[in-house]
């Protein structure tokens, strides 16, 4: 009994850690791994995972040090000071907010597709699913625990149905080309960092196993290998069946049944960044946890209005420059605070990160090469 009270334990907090990152990202994977192939787009999904895995449990060790409960926004303050705080406060605006209106686009054309077979109700179901996602957030962190459990089991059984269903439809050749040359080589960095970042994430999983800390770094690892275990299949069964015909956002290349499996997702991730980013105006900036909530939830409608009004950027460009620029920011400054609270921190942590300036270097290069191909795909 004992034992299953440690996985119980584990389980809530590694689903809001895998929750928060499969989000809309994951549903334009196929499509810009499709360009340069799918075993091009395979070794990007493990090496940028594993990355960002690393740099999740370098923050948890950062946490773990820390007594008092942050967002990312205060962990950044307490470590690096105002300069910090206000650099770790654009990453995560930018990010989240970027993520938000991202998920607005896509759940509102999941929707319209799966219950009319089209688009034409695109922006109708976009606002009505803010409307839910603003009531149901402002009940907080406990609902969270319980949606993404059960979203993630949804979405995993909607995942063996699909691929029961079109394991036989899988083209083999469409699985074997790869395009070493040109600019799409590069197209897959942001979209795929994108999927994975959900740095803020952390901060919230820490909370569900206060008191359990021992628990955190397993936590994390499964948080991080569910969604690269969940990418690689899903890319695999859809660039499988359609090769470089696929949609950006490729649960709209299926039956519409399948669009569930954005929908689920997307919901969870919607509600695990909107807490924290309720948050870390609540925690970090001493707001009104009403205020924090509105300010959390109102923005992102108002932007997206008015990127669809001025058509500033597609769907696959939010992607990217979002995964870029946050994820990119986000991780400098966690190296940076991982240096300052080996000497700054309050406790003894339950695990610590060997430093790797490799790794550190090695994502800087792969950081320059996706700033490179996203604004050239912009400019294209």
């Amino acid at each position: 009994m004992a034992k299953k009270g440690v996985n119980n334990s584990i389980i809530p907090a590694a689903a809001i850690i895998s929750g928060t990152a499969i989000g809309a990202g994951y549903l334009s994977i196929p499509y810009v791994v499709s360009k340069p192939g799918f075993l091009v787009g395979l070794v990007y999904i493990v090496v940028l995972g594993l990355i960002t895995l690393f740099f999740k449990l370098v923050l948890g060790e950062v946490i773990l040090r820390t007594r008092t409960i942050h967002q990312l926004t205060g962990y950044a303050e307490k470590y690096l000071g105002k300069k910090g705080k206000y650099l770790m406060f654009f990453s995560m605006i930018f990010g989240i907010y970027s993520a938000l209106i991202a998920y607005l686009i896509a759940e509102g054309e999941s929707l319209s597709f799966l219950f009319f077979g089209n688009f034409h109700y695109f922006l109708l179901f976009s606002l009505i699913f803010w409307v839910i996602l603003a009531f149901v957030s402002y009940i907080g962190t406990e609902a969270l625990k319980r949606f993404d459990k059960i979203g993630l089991l949804l979405v995993g059984v909607l995942l063996v149905v699909l691929i029961i269903f079109s394991i036989n439809k899988i083209n083999f050749f469409n699985l074997s080309y790869s395009h070493f040359q040109g600019k799409d080589l590069f197209l897959p960095i942001g979209v795929i960092l994108f999927s994975f970042i959900g740095f803020s994430s952390i901060p919230e999983a820490r909370k569900v196993l206060y008191n359990n800390e021992k628990k955190f770094k397993k936590a994390i690892i499964l948080g991080i290998c569910i969604p690269i275990i969940f990418y690689v299949i899903f890319t695999f069964v859809i660039v499988g069946i359609f090769g470089q015909r696929v949609n950006e956002i490729a649960t709209l290349s299926l039956a519409r049944i399948f669009s569930l499996i954005a929908i689920i997702t997307i919901f969870n991730s919607s509600f695990s960044q909107t807490i924290s980013i309720r948050d870390m105006f609540r925690y970090d900036f001493g707001i009104s946890r009403f205020y924090s909530w509105c300010l959390a939830c109102f923005t992102p409608p108002i932007l997206f209005i008015i990127i669809l009004r001025f058509e500033l950027a597609s769907f696959i460009e939010l992607l990217s420059f979002s995964g870029i620029v946050s994820a990119g920011l986000t991780i400098i400054l966690i190296f940076l605070m991982k240096e300052k609270a080996l000497k700054l921190g309050e406790r003894k942590p339950e695990y610590s990160m060997k430093p790797n300036k490799i790794i550190f270097y090695l994502v800087l290069v792969i950081l320059l090469i996706g700033v490179y191909s996203a604004i050239e795909g912009y400019l294209r």
